[in-house]
């Protein structure tokens, strides 16, 4: 990420550690700290804004901290976190509403799908849900795709389970592991990683684990729970009002150019590896994630908006209605940064460093574990690798560009694992595919666990390689 970073600005507002305390009495305010974020989303279903902010200001007072240098530490990290992905995610959020206001996710549907039959349907689904999964949030991709899940498994006689695991599987895949989605993203500014290694690599972990845990898994799934596609749960398409869409070539080349400039910065980057050069020049501007975005924004708004038919009233009209639901993801990743700052700044990050020199713990694995119990207690993936990526984040002041990469996808696969009842998205998919809480369990909560687990064996094998 370009610009300061989370640290630099922390450090601003409150410089040095804003607490003497000592390692043991640094453990207990971590725990307790995490324990009232915990008890405030799941009893008291608290927002997650409020919780990290409340969880917080009690990390600083269980720390001895004062007041007012956890306050400054807070903020400080929220501002500048917001600063850096904030505008990334609007961009993002953006995107995603044109692919689907205007038909080009339908289109991509629609083409793969007329060509795939039978037993090629599941690798279909995986395919379809990655690519349109890149540039949107997880709950935004799960309501788009699920109508088509319903309808492909209705109309061709399909197992529910055998289609949406596969659909389900990419959409996460994508979410935990490949920036521009609000957790890598933070991960990446926060462990100072290189954005365009850290996309290839993501890449490469993610198409095996999402081969595994899709259509491969979906074949188990299928036979534990095998239910059929609820009738009423199957709404009308996006663009069912549109006399015309965007061509599917057209769709695809914009979903993918922020990816592919973001790529091209980081091969150059790493053949020339020259600041001087032209080339690098050129290519570090234009593969920075805001210009890979904003590009494909605005190429969107002629190869989407503009090939559907849309005026400049409904591009404007798209635009403004994509960004108010982001305001409460906004809000959850700014606050998160601010829970990791305080973290950094009461000294805990330090503390592991200390701590984990006497450890046989791969820092891989410590921080794949880290977030793997984040994500248990609070049900959320983004919060999970926020909160990891701030206690890490002295381990990996050492680390190569590679090594700080492949943290990130620890952290983002231990993200994942075992969604359950304090999920959002569990409820989403069980309300969407009919299941009760014990066929979600079987299904969708394995599957999570399978992608959390297989991610992170990837991302060791990686580590050993490279």
């Amino acid at each position: 990420m370009t610009g300061l970073s989370v640290e630099t600005l922390a450090a601003a507002a409150a410089p040095g550690p804003i607490t003497s305390a000592g390692n043991a009495q640094l453990g207990i305010a971590v725990l307790l700290g995490i324990a009232v974020i915990v008890l405030l989303i799941t009893r008291l279903k608290m927002h997650a804004f409020l919780a990290l902010t409340v969880g917080s200001l009690a990390l600083g007072a269980f720390a001895g901290a004062p007041l007012n240098k956890t306050i400054a530490s807070f903020t400080a990290g929220l501002g500048a976190t917001v600063a850096g992905v904030g505008v990334l995610i609007a961009l993002g959020a953006i995107l995603g509403k044109l692919l689907a206001d205007s038909g080009g996710a339908d289109e991509i549907v629609d083409t793969i799908l007329a060509r795939a039959k039978g037993r090629a349907m599941p690798w279909a689904m995986v395919l379809i849900a990655s690519v349109i999964g890149l540039p949107l949030f997880f709950e935004v991709g799960i309501v788009l795709l699920i109508p088509v899940v319903l309808l492909v498994a209705k109309r061709g006689g399909y197992s529910l389970l055998r289609i949406g695991i596969p659909a389900l599987a990419g959409l996460s895949v994508m979410h935990g592991l490949i920036p521009p989605h609000p957790g890598p993203l933070v991960a990446i500014d926060a462990l100072h990683a290189n954005l365009g290694v850290t996309l290839a690599l993501g890449v490469v972990v993610a198409i095996p684990t999402v081969i595994i845990a899709g259509p491969l898994f979906a074949r188990y799934a299928a036979r534990w729970v095998d239910i059929p596609a609820p009738e009423h749960m199957i709404p009308a398409r996006p663009s069912a009002d549109l006399e015309r869409r965007p061509g599917f070539g057209a769709t695809v080349f914009t979903v993918l150019l922020p990816v592919a400039l973001m790529l091209v910065k980081a091969l150059v980057d790493i053949v020339v590896d020259d600041p001087a050069n032209g080339l690098q020049k050129v290519t570090d501007v234009a593969g920075s994630p805001l210009i890979a975005l904003l590009s494909a924004v605005l190429v969107g708004m002629f190869t989407l908006g503009r090939a559907a038919g849309f005026t400049r009233e409904r591009l404007s009209s798209t635009v403004e209605k994509s960004l108010a639901p982001i305001a409460g993801i906004l809000l959850i990743v700014g606050a998160g940064g601010g829970f990791k700052q305080t973290l950094i700044d009461v000294g805990v990050g330090q503390m592991i460093l200390d701590l984990s020199k006497d450890w046989a713990v791969p820092a891989l694995l410590l921080g794949w574990l880290i977030a793997v119990a984040i994500r248990l207690a609070t049900g959320s993936a983004t919060v999970a690798t926020i909160s990891a990526a701030g206690l890490v984040a002295p381990l990996a002041a050492g680390m190569s560009t590679t090594e700080t990469a492949l943290m990130v996808l620890a952290i983002g696969a231990g993200s994942l694992f075992f969604s359950h009842v304090n999920d959002a998205g569990f409820w989403l998919v069980k309300e969407y595919f009919g299941m009760s809480v014990g066929q979600t369990l079987k299904t969708w909560s394995v599957m999570e666990s399978i992608i959390s687990v297989t991610g992170l064996g990837f991302v060791l094998l990686l580590s050993l390689v490279l």
